[in-house]
C-alpha cells in the first residue's frame, strides 16, 4: 500500500498509530453479532410502533387490541435495545476505526462504493440512536419532524447494515467461530463491553419493566411518579385545558347524535379495566381505569358494530388533538371513555373530564380532555 504524503503523516495517519491487538476481525465480528441483534430488534419493534401510530389504510382492518400489554412490551423493547446499542456501536467503531484511515482512501470504484456505504451506515445509525435517545427525554433541538425522520433513518440504517453484511460475508464467515488461540485482551474487552451494556440496560429499563423500577436511575421517567401515581408527558397547562368549560358536554355524532354532561355519563353503566399507559418515549405504567365503554356510547348513537370513531380533544393545538380509533379498538369491551383512575376522579393533567383508554394502544392515541366522538 502506498505511503501517504509526508504532510499527511500525522495523527491517525502516522506510522504505528494503531497498536492495540484488538483492532482485528474476530473482535469486530463478535461485537457485530451483538450489535446486529440489537439494531434488528430495535428496528422491528420501531416499525410496529409506527404502524400502530399511523397505520396505512389497507392495514387498518387487521390491527389488533390484544394482548393488552402488547405495545408496552414492544415499545419497551424498542427503547431498551436502542439504549443497549449505544455502547455496542462505540465499541464496534473502536475496533474498526483504523480502517477509516487507510491510504489511499479508495483503491478502486468498488472500494470507494463500499466505503461510501459504510459512511452512510455509520451516519444513519449514529443519528438514529442520538435522536432516539433525545426523544426519551422529550427534547427536540432540531427543525425536522422526529417521528418521520426516525422512521426513514431506521430503514437507511438497516438497509446499510444488510449491504455491509453481504459485502463482508467472507470475512465474517472466517471469523464467526471461536479461534483456537484465545486473546486475553479480547476476553477482557468483551467483558467490559458486556458490563457497560448491562449497566445502561439495568438502570434505564425500570421505566417500563416493573421489577426493575428500583434500579431506574438513569431513565428520564419513574413509572410510579406523577399526579395520581402516573407520569404525564403533556400537562393541562401545556395543552391549555386547565379550565374546562362549566357547560362541558360530550358530543357523540352518529346516526342518532346526542350530548351528555358529566353527571349523565356517570349515570351510565360503569366498567373497570386495568390497562397500561405506554408511551413512545419508552415508559409505561398500569392503572385501574373506570368509565363508560366506547362501544356503548357508539351504540347509543346508532352506530353499527364495526364502526371506527374520530376522537377530538379540548386542546386547541397539537399533532394528536384529533385521532382516529379503528373498529378493532372501538368495539373492544376494555376500551373506555375513562372518568376515574385508581378510584379517583381524573385530574386535569390526566384528562379531566374524560379521556380514552384502550388496550395495546400507543399513549399518544389515548386522547385526553375528550369533547367529541364521531362515528366514521
Amino acid at each position: 500500500m502506498p505511503e501517504p504524503p509526508a504532510s499527511l503523516r500525522r495523527g491517525p495517519f502516522r506510522a504505528g498509530a494503531f497498536t492495540s491487538p484488538l483492532h482485528e476481525p474476530r473482535t469486530t465480528v463478535v461485537l457485530g453479532r451483538w450489535l446486529g441483534a440489537a439494531l434488528l430488534l430495535c428496528f422491528l419493534t420501531g416499525l410496529l410502533s409506527h404502524v400502530l401510530q399511523d397505520p396505512p389504510r389497507w392495514l387498518v382492518p387487521y390491527l389488533w387490541s390484544r394482548p393488552v400489554n402488547g405495545y408496552r412490551i414492544t415499545q419497551g423493547l424498542h427503547v431498551i435495545s436502542g439504549i443497549a446499542a449505544i455502547p455496542l456501536v462505540g465499541a464496534k467503531l473502536w475496533t474498526v476505526y483504523p480502517r477509516l484511515f487507510e491510504w489511499p482512501p479508495a483503491r478502486t470504484v468498488l472500494h470507494a462504493l463500499e466505503r461510501l456505504g459504510i459512511a452512510l451506515l455509520v451516519a444513519a445509525t449514529l443519528l438514529e440512536l442520538f435522536t432516539g435517545l433525545l426523544n426519551t427525554l422529550q427534547w427536540y433541538p432540531w427543525p425536522f419532524p422526529f417521528r418521520q425522520t426516525h422512521f426513514w433513518l431506521g430503514w437507511l440504517a438497516v438497509g446499510g447494515l444488510l449491504v455491509h453484511i453481504a459485502a463482508k460475508a467472507p470475512l465474517i464467515a472466517r471469523n464467526w467461530r471461536r479461534p483456537v488461540a484465545v486473546l486475553p485482551q479480547r476476553r477482557a474487552f468483551l467483558t467490559a463491553v458486556t458490563a457497560a451494556v448491562g449497566a445502561v440496560t439495568l438502570t434505564t429499563a425500570g421505566q417500563t419493566v416493573p421489577w426493575l423500577s428500583r434500579l431506574d436511575l438513569l431513565a428520564p421517567r419513574r413509572p410510579d411518579l406523577g399526579p395520581q401515581g402516573l407520569p404525564v408527558n403533556r400537562t393541562a397547562a401545556q395543552a391549555g385545558t386547565l379550565t374546562v368549560p362549566a357547560n362541558w358536554r360530550l358530543v357523540v355524532d352518529g346516526p342518532r347524535p346526542y350530548r351528555l354532561g358529566l353527571a349523565e355519563l356517570g349515570g351510565l353503566p360503569q366498567y373497570e379495566a386495568t390497562l397500561p399507559i405506554a408511551c413512545v418515549e419508552g415508559w409505561s405504567a398500569s392503572a385501574r381505569w373506570t368509565g363508560v365503554r366506547v362501544a356503548d356510547l357508539l351504540a347509543l348513537a346508532g352506530a353499527p358494530a364495526g364502526s371506527a370513531v374520530r376522537v377530538t380533544s379540548l386542546e386547541q393545538a397539537g399533532p394528536y388533538r384529533v385521532t382516529e380509533m379503528p373498529a378493532e379498538y372501538a368495539d373492544d369491551p376494555l376500551t373506555l371513555l375513562a372518568l376515574r383512575v385508581n378510584g379517583e376522579v381524573l385530574t386535569a393533567d390526566h384528562g379531566f373530564p374524560a379521556r380514552i383508554i384502550a388496550p395495546n394502544r400507543p399513549g399518544v392515541l389515548q386522547t385526553k380532555w375528550v369533547e367529541r366522538l364521531e362515528v366514521i
